[in-house]
């Protein structure tokens, strides 16, 4: 992760960077991810408790995916104080609230005192939308309809606690790493998102079965609710160290030289001055710009891929193989290394290279051709297994390109709002991926057809990221013509 020895003071303090942001903000996502996806795991039992309430397999589908919905609410506005005010005290704060949020997912299924909840109207008219919009709709018909509400509502507010987090950091990176390094540091923060993967399922399967058989209650809770509670304490523990660790600017960072300080804000300053030189452009510019708007829609098609697989990967290898809970907390930790591999070396050729276009688009369409054969049935579990480890691979490698794609077109508060929008809105593919799954396996009985749409959606994505073309290897500078002797 380190650069070469050198006796510069840019090289110093680059090193310095490294070192003092990327372990920190690696440790939060990695955190982060546990907590937005860890109800993936959860369900295996969480389901088996709550069905008499109404939580059907749509139901939770439903619930995993509106995370995504309240993901909208404050990403934009979170990117721009992230660049205009304070990464430090703004990730923290993040932190600290989807902290407190992801504990309460253990109690859905209370009633809180002194809160009756919605009345019968409101959930037959939520009910009546949702048919309106072909979901699934009868957990808000049983008698424990309430309790699917607050389920969602919880996961809704998780979202909204979490918003800022992911593109606030894209946003920060420039502002320590020059445009050489920063595909690099994108992908070793990005990496937290498979560690996350590797490290979650084994540690929850360790707590899933507390109150199940001879395994007693421990402080009256089970097992999945323990869950979401063991992984909400290093959210709050984190919140804190980013707000004593975190700094803001270059120009702030005492544990920097002041020569190194001085050297790195230039080296920065230098580049805003070159990609200003291509214009200003406003924030509501930015939004309506059509390459923006077409990076958005890329985005949302391979989240759609994304999360539909993340989510639903425990009950897939469940539903075909019949593997107790320990089999499978191994098995889903396999794919995620593919996505390791593929992230640092992308990260790496595509700063080496110069080039983002093909770096992006290639590993999405090899993600969506290994996802296509997952669903060939009759595929041993090995092989199932392997073709996931492909598949996450083209999910998660394309990322360190695809976020170097807005600062090409336009610079500081306009690439704030613009990377907001790109990954609020693309980030709804994350509701639309694990809706699918639940809603077509209620319906067909089978996870085949959901598995070829999510392909299909990622080849989608890739085309779009192609036909942009923004991103290509710049052409080489024309040689000095030299004058002919006479």
């Amino acid at each position: 992760m380190s650069s070469p020895p050198s006796s510069t003071p840019l090289d110093r303090a680059r090193t310095k960077a490294y070192w003092r942001l990327l372990p920190l903000l690696f440790a939060c996502y990695v955190i982060a991810y546990i907590d937005r996806g860890n109800v993936g795991f959860a369900k295996l039992r969480m389901q088996e408790d709550l069905h008499g309430l109404g939580f059907t397999e749509s139901v939770l589908g439903f619930g995993m995916g509106i995370f995504f919905v309240g993901y909208l609410v404050l990403e934009i506005p979170g990117t721009l104080l992230v660049e205009r005010w304070s990464a430090r005290k703004w990730i923290s704060r993040i932190m600290i609230s989807w902290g407190l949020v992801a504990a309460m997912t253990a109690f859905v299924h209370y009633r809180i005192p002194g809160v009756t909840g919605p009345s019968e109207s409101m959930l037959a008219g939520l009910a009546k939308l949702m048919e309106g919009l072909g979901w699934d709709a009868s957990g808000l018909k049983q008698p424990g309809s309430v309790y699917v509400f607050q389920f969602w509502a919880i996961r809704f507010l998780l979202g909204v606690a979490e918003a800022g987090f992911y593109p606030g950091v894209i946003v920060y990176l420039p502002h320590w790493f020059p445009r050489r390094d920063r595909s690099r540091a994108l992908a070793w923060f990005f990496v937290g998102t498979p560690v996350a993967q590797v490290l979650g399922p084994p540690v929850s399967a360790l707590m899933i079965d507390v109150g199940v058989g001879d395994v007693p209650k421990l402080l009256g809770l089970v097992g999945w609710q323990w869950i979401f509670i063991f992984w909400a304490i290093p959210a709050l523990i984190l919140g804190v160290v980013v707000l004593a660790k975190l700094t803001d600017w270059p120009r702030e960072a005492l544990w920097l030289t002041e020569e190194e300080r001085t050297a790195l804000q230039d080296e920065l300053d230098r580049e805003r001055a070159e990609d200003g030189a291509r214009g200003h452009m406003t924030v509501w510019q930015a939004l309506s710009n059509p390459k923006i708007l077409a990076l958005a829609a890329a985005y949302f098609f391979v989240v759609t891929g994304n999360y539909g697989i993340e989510l639903y990967m425990p009950s897939i290898l469940n539903d075909w193989y019949d593997l107790d809970y320990k089999k499978i907390a191994l098995l889903v930790v396999i794919p995620p290394l593919g996505s390791v591999i593929g992230q640092l070396f992308i990260g790496w050729s595509s700063d080496r290279m110069d080039e983002r276009r093909w770096h992006a688009a290639l590993p999405i369409f090899l993600g969506a051709l290994a996802l296509t054969l997952v669903a060939i049935q009759g595929n041993p579990a090995w092989l199932t297994v392997l073709l996931f480890f492909v598949a996450m691979m083209g999910l998660k490698a394309y990322l360190p390109a695809f976020w170097a794609l807005p600062n090409l077109l336009m610079t500081r508060s306009a690439a704030a709002a613009s990377i907001g929008l790109i990954n609020s809105f693309g980030n709804l593919g994350g509701m639309a991926g694990p809706t699918i799954l639940g809603v077509l396996k209620q319906n067909t009985d089978s996870y085949q057809l959901g598995i070829w749409i999510l392909s299909g959606s990622m080849i989608v994505s890739a085309m779009i990221i192609f036909r942009l073309g923004i991103g290509r290897k710049p052409a080489p500078a024309a040689e000095p013509a030299v004058a002919a002797e006479v």
